[in-house]
């Protein structure tokens, strides 16, 4: 490993982003402009938007990175550009850690606007403060960068990319504890949630939202997401491939 070449990597990354003016409004803006929507879906019923809203902003970060990052390193491969940079004295952990670098610089700041959306323009007041939450959304956003540079290795285009989605993201969705308490849900599916990373996500914006202290669950919650991210990017040095 170098990291020479893993900030070169990085800076490389983040200039393309800046000469991409609408992927940028993908991963800053849209975040908050959900959020905002969702709040006048709950406009009847405010406590319970109050009440999900920061649990939604430890999975928007997530989402949004997973799916740019993994279309952004698949296009990396199919234009050759992988190839190009293997032929150099470049690891795939120098480029995948590369990579890394420069979407957590865009990862703080959606997470940071997406805070300042959530606890400003919607006034949605959590226990714990903003800070917290910032670094929660964080650690999601990280989470989603990491899942998608390792499933960016399995896709073909970026089509397929976009593909993972559903079938990686969308089930942990539906059992992370956001629509109905995990408790209550089928006994092999409780199960199920808990080796899922989306589940601490939001078990963690939970904690931020209902404690006015930094709880050890806050903090178990968020060494095992960040556990997740760590393996997903060793995973992602090991597998990531040049085009075929």
């Amino acid at each position: 490993m170098s990291v020479r070449k893993t900030f070169a990597t990085a800076i490389r990354v983040i200039q393309q982003l800046l000469h991409d003016p609408r992927t940028l409004v993908l991963i800053l803006l849209v975040p908050g402009i959900l959020l905002t929507i969702l709040k006048y879906v709950f406009y009847n019923d405010q406590a319970r938007f109050n009440n999900i809203a920061p649990e939604i902003l430890g999975i928007f970060p997530l989402v949004m990175m997973f799916i740019i990052t993994s279309i952004a390193t698949v296009r990396e491969r199919t234009a050759g550009t992988l190839d190009r940079l293997m032929t150099y004295p470049m690891s795939k952990l120098d480029f995948i850690l590369g990579y890394a670098l420069a979407f957590a610089v865009v990862a703080f700041a959606q997470a940071v606007i997406a805070t300042g959306v959530v606890l400003g323009l919607l006034k949605v007041t959590v226990q714990a403060g903003a800070l917290p939450v910032i670094i929660c959304a964080v650690v999601a956003a990280l989470l989603g960068t990491a899942l998608g540079l390792f499933m960016s290795a399995f896709a073909t285009s970026e089509f397929q990319a976009v593909q993972f989605m559903p079938a990686f993201i969308f089930p942990q969705l539906l059992i992370c504890g956001l629509f109905v308490a995990r408790d209550q849900m089928a006994p092999f599916l409780q199960k199920l949630s808990n080796i899922m990373p989306l589940t601490y996500s939001v078990d963690a914006m939970k904690q931020v939202a209902h404690h006015s202290d930094w709880t050890t669950e806050l903090t178990k919650d968020l060494l095992i997401v960040a556990s997740f991210g760590v393996v997903a990017l060793i995973l992602g040095s090991v597998t990531i491939r040049r085009q075929d």
